[in-house]
């Protein structure tokens, strides 16, 4: 039976409470914390993460037959970990990723910098936060908003500068594991469709639009995401 790992990323409580209802559908699945979220020190970089993770999970004796379900940085994690340990990995199911560098909007990073020493923009960086999460369930959005409450602006930072510096476009098409890429049609930030960039790399990957989520569609459509979890993990 395949092992589900979720990797969560700089938004959606920036944690692994952002897999709430999955550990709770998926029994035995497994979500760390990441590094610098929550405690710990930040690693410098997503390969950096990948090792963590890969540490962590041969602590525990769940170094195979990995299934590795990621959003943003937790997406690119998942990446790296299928490109330098196929033989680990089963399938991967990521999403709001891409291959290469991401482009922002002006001003993205230097919000998550000024906010700790200028309370207007901490209450600019939080309703920011809450306005992404627009389509997740009030009780888990109250949830995940005091999970960055918790971490706080200069974690979320570094994590934007760590997926912006990410690029495997040159190993992207070597990817071993089973793909299947997901892409909220509704979110907020409507950034280009990167997802789709993998899968036309990926020979074999699939690609699945959903209409009614955002940039967070794990937490925002968790009964639809869950179902095709189970389906692909099926399919490993």
């Amino acid at each position: 039976m395949p092992q589900l790992v979720f990797l969560h990323g700089p938004g959606a409580g920036a944690c692994a409470d952002a897999y709430h209802i999955q550990l709770q559908h998926f029994p035995g699945s497994l979500a760390p914390n990441l590094p610098g979220h929550l405690e710990g020190i930040r690693c410098p970089d997503v390969a950096r993460y990948t090792e963590w993770v890969r540490g962590w999970l041969w602590a525990q004796g769940r170094n195979q037959d990995l299934v590795l379900v990621g959003y943003t940085l937790g997406a690119s994690i998942a990446l790296q970990y299928g490109l330098d340990y196929p033989d680990e990995v089963k399938g991967l199911v990521v999403m709001t990723v891409a291959m290469r560098p991401k482009v922002r909007a002006p001003g993205t990073h230097e919000l998550r910098l000024r906010a700790p020493e200028d309370p207007k923009v901490y209450e600019k960086w939080l309703a920011y936060q809450f306005n992404a999460m627009h389509l997740v369930e009030p009780g888990l959005r109250e949830r995940l908003m005091e999970r960055h409450r918790q971490v706080g602006p200069i974690s979320q930072y570094h994590d934007l500068m760590t997926i912006d510096a990410f690029d495997v476009r040159d190993r992207m098409a070597t990817l071993k594991p089973k793909l299947l890429l997901l892409r909220g049609l509704q979110d907020h930030g409507n950034p280009p469709e990167y997802e789709k960039e993998i899968h036309e790399a990926v020979p074999g990957s699939q690609y699945v639009k959903l209409p009614d989520a955002g940039h967070f569609p794990v937490t925002e459509i968790p009964d639809k995401v869950n179902a095709l979890i189970e389906a692909f993990v099926a399919g490993c």
